[in-house]
């Protein structure tokens, strides 16, 4: 189902659920409690004719019989009774059995003893009349717009009754709120819809330009900003889409230059390659042709390298959810970069505790990292130095050197992939070393030495933290 349709359906739903049924509710409401107030007028109008002597003594009316219709007491009673007529439809005097002694209607026309069989369905309410001296009947219809109640009220507990019928005249409104219901909630219907209809196209229009941009995005035409939306929800989707835009375009643009890198890295060992072993296989020379071979190794290495380098940066880091000491695989990057750069006069300083350095990391990551950031220091200086402490909770290694420090121009893109001052290398390295640590919840910052000591010759100065073996958030 669409969205517009959803809308529609809601919202029409709601207007039917508060027009309908509270307007049902209203007119229930309304209905009982003016029906309450006709029974208790019908009630009091009679139980007012009875205690000022318009029906006469329950012993007088007992004692009229038929053919009596002519006599001075049945007149006398029948005119006092026909004063009711100013406030009620008709009054009826009548026996147990449904007969009639005195009416507001003619004698002749229903004399007395006649059986007043319009009062028949009522013998529950006379009933209770007789037992609590007045009761009243149920609302009535007659087929047309008119409804009526009887009232009926004992005569001193005797065998004798006064009925009176009053009209239900609030009906008349009640049905044309009723109607007003109705219309009103047909009304409301049609402005819900008309409602839900515009404010859906509100949402939906920008929701169908938002679809439209994804699959635009999808089909790689990024070219075109992400138009920003009005509303807050709407607004914030359209920038959330922008920056993904912008986010695929900074990944497109790092993988095409990765690639362009990795084609010119891989170009210079291959080129060299080719040329070592063209020479091999000319060379009639054993001793050269050894000579030739071992540069064909070291190129095979440099490429392993390489490649390694690039994998490493561009596969996700799983770190390793348990601690571990890492003076073990720092010392072993130390001790590596020593052989490489056995010979050049790099001298290395190493300081580590007595105690285990416990870090939650994976130690062939902490050797990695270690290994790219003393590979650096030793080529931008002649002493490096290497520390690891705990500092509030976390294991800190620092790398030192004493070089010219990080330029101005690179320090906030230093760790960024393939930015370098150095005529070889990828550039790799302090990204590798940025997504290692982060990947193991880490952090890693650089300051240039003299920015800390304004009377430092130079040199750079990289930290890294890793979670200690106490949760202790760090500086």
């Amino acid at each position: 189902m669409s969205l517009r349709r959803q809308f529609l359906l809601v919202f029409v739903a709601f207007s039917v659920v508060i027009s309908g049924v509270g307007g049902v509710l209203a007119y229930r409401n309304t209905s009982r409690v003016l029906e309450r107030q006709l029974d208790d007028k019908l009630v009091q109008i009679a139980l007012t004719a009875v205690e000022v002597g318009l029906v006469g003594s329950a012993d007088e009316l007992l004692s009229l019989l038929p053919g009596e219709e002519s006599s001075p007491t049945f007149t006398a009673v029948q005119q006092r009774l026909l004063r009711l007529r100013r406030v009620v439809d008709e009054a009826f005097v009548f026996r147990p059995d449904l007969t009639a002694v005195v009416t507001t209607r003619p004698a002749d026309s229903l004399p007395i003893g006649s059986y007043l069989g319009e009062l028949a369905p009522y013998g529950p309410e006379i009933g209770e009349a007789m037992r609590t001296g007045q009761a009243t009947s149920p609302l009535l219809g007659d087929g047309d717009p008119r409804y009526y109640k009887y009232a009926f009220v004992n005569l001193g507990g005797e065998p004798i009754f006064l009925a009176v019928l009053g009209t239900a005249d609030y009906m008349e409104p009640l049905v044309d709120f009723q109607r007003t219901v109705i219309v009103g909630s047909l009304l409301s219907m049609v402005l819900a819809a008309l409602l839900a209809w515009a404010l859906a196209t509100t949402v939906t229009r920008p929701l169908e330009r938002l679809g439209r941009v994804a699959l635009r995005i999808q089909r790689g035409r990024m070219n075109e900003a992400v138009k920003e939306e009005r509303g807050g929800e709407l607004r914030r989707l359209s920038q959330a889409m922008e920056r993904m835009r912008e986010g695929i375009l900074h990944r497109d643009e790092q993988l095409r230059l990765m690639l362009a890198q990795v084609a010119h890295e891989i170009r210079n060992p291959l080129g060299g390659l080719e040329l070592f072993a063209s020479a091999a296989v000319e060379t009639l020379d054993p001793e050269e042709r050894t000579q030739l071979l071992a540069k064909v190794r070291s190129e095979v290495v440099a490429l392993n390298e390489i490649i390694d380098d690039f994998l490493t940066f561009a596969r996700p880091i799983k770190p390793e959810g348990r601690f571990h000491d890492v003076r073990s695989p720092l010392q072993e990057a130390v001790e590596l970069v020593e052989m490489e750069m056995r010979g050049s006069g790099r001298r290395f300083t190493v300081e580590l505790p007595e105690e285990a350095l416990l870090a939650k990391a994976d130690p062939e990551h902490v050797k990695r990292v270690v290994l790219n950031l003393l590979r650096n220091a030793a080529q931008a200086g002649v002493n490096v130095g290497v520390r690891g402490e705990t500092v509030r909770g976390e294991v800190v290694i620092t790398v030192v050197d004493d070089g010219p420090g990080i330029p101005a121009a690179m320090r906030d893109r230093i760790f960024e992939p393939f930015v370098t001052d150095k005529e070889q290398g990828a550039g790799l390295g302090l990204a590798i070393v940025k997504s290692v640590v982060e990947g193991s919840q880490g952090r890693v910052e650089v300051h240039n030495i003299q920015d800390m000591d304004s009377e430092a010759a130079g040199g750079a100065e990289f930290r890294v933290y890793f979670r200690g073996a106490e949760d202790i958030p760090g500086p």
